[in-house]
């Protein structure tokens, strides 16, 4: 079987409607072939942008559902230190944009030479990156109002860079590589004063990580061009792609051992699970002297974000292509074949305000009247299921946007 590399936001694709024969619902396990379990994984991680996280929070205002509120605090990013649920979304697809490397481009290398990756490379790091700036408004504002960084131009860059490493470096090259982002960056952040001229305020002292007062920031106030997301920090900003890109190497070391046809499915099970627990830990404890913050992508949230990303890979991969277990994994696979899809589609469709169309006004209050807040859990499961569906639609017909 040929990998077959998905477009979602955790691989790139170019944006050509095709209809290609349906995936077979339940494909055989292949150590070079499609992973059914990195598709549901990426259709989890979907999942809580277009919706779940709303029906979750929904669910916490029944009366009875205090017990999820605390679970509605991981959904929401931190405001700077520390580590959320929501702070995973991100990572995640870039981490898996560099799982699907060594599947999709070892053996077209193979094949058709580094020509053809090169153009492979290009193509879909262009066409995404075009596809993340349309997204956040294109060219409404003029070039002065345009986003030139944010999530999926971030997933591009990252993609395009491993990528090219992947097919020019050896793995102990590779490995020194991913050193040198994660120490060097610690490094500038924590030794070499900020400059004290311009926007930054309190600038002139090293190891000062504090939001407005550090490398990341003043870099992005200085020379990013165009519109930021947040004023002058731009969670997705010039520097920061740097420890990014090193997210996205460790999901290309973790893609290599899923390709070792020599390895027993279940050890590379176990191998991600103790790789992500060491990445956990590592990131924990160096976390006490360099903080993990999202919005500057500090080293420490690349060995925590990968920690949790390795985790559960080893979880999907043991549980759906180890153990075969299937109940409820076919929705998941319609969004992550097509989470590029569905990620474009929510800034066009506000399925949440459909399902309002359907089941608010006078369903909804009924709704309250036989239990408070059933009826913005209504709402929001309706809102949730309409994407499940389009993707279903999509999955069945086998229309996909690929390259």
């Amino acid at each position: 079987m040929q990998p077959a590399v998905f477009p979602s936001p955790a691989a790139p694709a170019v944006p050509a409607v095709s209809k290609i024969p349906p995936a077979p619902a339940l494909p055989p396990l292949a150590p070079q072939g499609r992973l059914v379990s990195l598709d549901a994984l990426r259709g989890f991680n979907m999942m809580w942008i277009v919706g779940a996280a709303s029906l979750v929070n929904a669910l916490s205002q029944l009366r009875g559902g205090p017990a999820l509120r605390v679970i509605t605090e991981q959904l929401t990013h931190t405001k700077w230190e520390g580590f959320h649920f929501y702070d995973l979304i991100l990572p995640l697809f870039v981490f898996m944009a560099g799982v699907s490397v060594p599947f999709s481009l070892k053996r077209l290398d193979a094949e058709q030479g580094r020509r053809a990756v090169w153009l492979r490379v290009g193509r879909r790091v262009l066409l995404l990156f075009a596809l993340g700036v349309f997204y956040n408004g294109g060219l409404a504002n003029g070039f002065a109002g345009v986003r030139w960084l944010g999530v999926l131009q971030r997933i591009a860059l990252c993609y395009g860079v491993t990528s090219l490493l992947f097919v020019h470096a050896r793995p102990r090259t590779l490995v020194a590589i991913l050193v040198a982002l994660l120490a060097g960056y610690w490094a500038l952040l924590t030794f070499v004063p900020v400059p004290g001229a311009g926007s930054v305020p309190a600038a002139g002292a090293a190891t000062n990580f504090s939001e407005g007062h550090n490398w990341a920031n003043w870099l992005d106030a200085h020379f990013l061009p165009g519109r930021r997301y947040d004023g002058d920090h731009d969670p997705e900003g010039l520097l920061s792609t740097l420890p990014a890109i090193a997210t996205c190497m460790i999901g290309m070391f973790a893609g290599r051992l899923l390709r070792d046809a020599a390895r027993p499915p279940a050890r590379k099970a176990l191998l991600l699970a103790a790789a992500g627990a060491a990445a956990l830990a590592a990131g924990l404890l160096w976390g006490m002297q360099f903080p993990i913050i999202k919005k500057i992508w500090t080293s420490t949230y690349v060995l925590v974000a990968a920690g949790w990303s390795l985790l559960l890979l080893s979880a999907f991969y043991w549980a759906i292509d180890v153990r075969r277990w299937r109940p409820g994994v076919m929705p998941l696979v319609w969004m992550g074949t097509n989470a590029i899809t569905i990620y474009l589609a929510c800034n066009i469709i506000d399925f949440k305000k459909l399902a309002q169309r359907v089941a608010g006004g006078d369903i909804s209050k009924w709704l309250d009247i036989c239990w408070p807040g059933l009826g913005g859990v209504a709402v929001a499961a309706l809102g949730i299921a309409l994407s499940f569906w389009l993707c279903r639609f999509l999955y069945k017909r086998g229309i996909f946007l690929r390259a």
